[in-house]
């Protein structure tokens, strides 16, 4: 019998029927609770998504409780290359548990990698969703081209480099990452430096750190702020259809 892959290509052995799924990925449990909500078993700290959500926390997508997701009795746990490390889930297969890992650094791969995850790792029918959020992305039309730094935290200020997902979304609404040549994914770079990038646009998302108003903007004295909804621009679950048009009126600075 050929084994499914998950997105990094590792085989899956997967229960004829999924009944108890914990998600290490908050974009991934919104997905699977707005999808079939009676699956899921245990989530994240950081899974805030739907606001409702009442299952067993198993920590961090960092640091996650693994002696706890094995009290739960998972028949399949989900996870991210980038958001779950390495060592966490070669234990967690080393014990038996059933990992099926996403890896989306694009659009067009988070529709693929989502519609695989529920129709073939947790076997449910693909929502409606998926096809709304092709669509909306299908007829994107980009804004005036211009060059965005994108800090996703200070003390020490960070921002998005390399091939990222959120890097993709803001290339598709016309926005050019400033960093997406860097080597590193997430670069740590002085304020002084961020200001003399030569970019002529910030971009202040919510989360991972809670930019604001009053906390983000007064660093980058002569350069236009705008302040985005942190899960349009990275998470990719059921926000995706909405995503384009909010995040491009966002943008509009």
């Amino acid at each position: 019998m050929t084994l499914p892959h998950d997105d990094t290509g590792a085989p899956v052995a997967l229960p004829a029927r999924v009944r108890r799924i914990v998600s290490l990925v908050p974009s991934l449990t919104e997905s699977v609770a707005a999808t079939a909500p009676g699956l899921l078993v245990g989530a994240t700290d950081w899974c805030t998504h739907p606001e409702d959500l009442d299952v067993p926390r198993v920590r961090g997508t960092k640091n996650p409780d693994l002696d706890r997701i094995r009290e739960l009795e998972p028949d399949l746990v989900l996870g991210n290359a980038e958001e779950n490390r390495a060592p966490d889930v070669a234990a967690l297969r080393a014990s038996g548990v059933a990992v099926w890992m996403t890896d989306i650094r694009t659009v067009e791969q988070a529709l693929t990698s989502l519609r695989r995850m529920l129709t073939v790792a947790c076997g449910v029918p693909a929502p409606a969703r998926l096809d709304e959020a092709d669509r909306a992305w299908s007829a994107v039309e980009p804004g005036p081209p211009r060059t965005a730094i994108v800090p996703i935290w200070r003390r020490p200020w960070m921002v998005v480099g390399r091939d990222t997902f959120t890097g993709d979304v803001l290339a598709r609404l016309g926005v050019a990452n400033r960093y997406a040549d860097h080597p590193d994914r997430y670069p740590k770079i002085p304020v002084d430096e961020l200001n003399a990038a030569g970019a002529d646009l910030v971009v202040l998302p919510d989360e991972p750190y809670r930019f604001t108003a009053g906390d983000g903007p007064e660093a980058f004295p002569g350069l236009p702020a705008a302040l985005v909804n942190g899960r349009l621009l990275t998470w990719y679950g059921p926000s995706l259809a909405e995503a384009p048009r909010v995040l491009r009126e966002q943008l509009a600075t």
